[in-house]
């Protein structure tokens, strides 16, 4: 199985995927049933290591000075 994200963009769209549900052709799920990635998995790639490791030390950095205070 593949679970796709489709935008509707007629009004009508709804009801033919309700339509193919009945056939069993499809599964209709509610957005509170799709599953959640992690935000480590979700952005995992985005930066580059350098500048992901700059961020991190800098957030380090900044803990500690409020630590200090």
């Amino acid at each position: 199985m593949e679970t796709l994200v489709v935008e509707l963009t007629h009004k009508n769209a709804l009801q033919l995927l309700r339509d193919l549900e009945a056939m069993n052709i499809i599964r209709l799920h509610n957005d509170k049933e799709a599953p959640k990635k992690r935000l480590s998995e979700k952005y995992r790639g985005i930066l580059p290591r350098e500048a992901g490791e700059d961020l991190v030390n800098h957030a380090k950095q900044v803990r500690n000075e409020w630590g200090s205070i």
